[in-house]
């Protein structure tokens, strides 16, 4: 059995046991979490494509961890105007095992608690606001020495 699932704008055909890299997703490695847009479903039977998603069936994976993509390098430059510029960008992903294609499967209330604890946070930091660190003394500058001006040298001019 196969599915083809979106994720972060892009298509994936998984089957169980896959693993795939996507664009980030919420959540931390050793959760499971439940890809719901699938696209379409195959198995021996035949191919059930949805319009634009197949209702009833979703995918579920386990996160594996979150990891960071191979460097790209941005070069631009234009020639003979002395113009050249470097810049470089590593795009976050995570890693999923695919565990399951199936029917409705009970969504799992790790992604709640995730989101739970953040609620948590926040409401204590509105209770107790951050103390600030004391500031650091800096010592008054020293005025500047006026040196005198250098002394001309007089030049001879020969005569003839």
């Amino acid at each position: 059995m196969f599915a083809v699932i979106k994720t972060g704008a892009k298509q994936y055909k998984v089957a169980v046991g896959d693993v795939i890299k996507v664009e980030k997703l919420d959540g931390e490695a050793g959760t499971e979490i439940s890809l719901d847009t699938v696209l379409m479903v195959g198995d021996e039977k035949g191919v059930k494509v949805g319009t634009p998603a197949v209702s009833g069936i979703i995918v579920t994976a386990e996160i594996l961890e979150q990891a960071r993509a191979a460097k790209v390098i941005v070069f631009k430059k234009k020639r003979r105007q002395g113009y050249r510029r470097k810049a470089g960008h590593r795009q976050e992903q995570t890693v999923l095992r695919v565990i399951g294609i199936g029917k409705n499967a009970p969504k799992k209330a790790a992604p709640k608690k995730v989101a739970t604890k953040i609620v948590e946070l926040k409401a204590e930091e509105k209770e107790a606001p951050a103390k600030k660190a004391p500031a650091k003394k800096v010592a008054p500058k020293k005025a500047a020495v006026k040196k005198p001006a250098a002394k001309k040298i007089a030049t001879k001019t020969k005569e003839k």
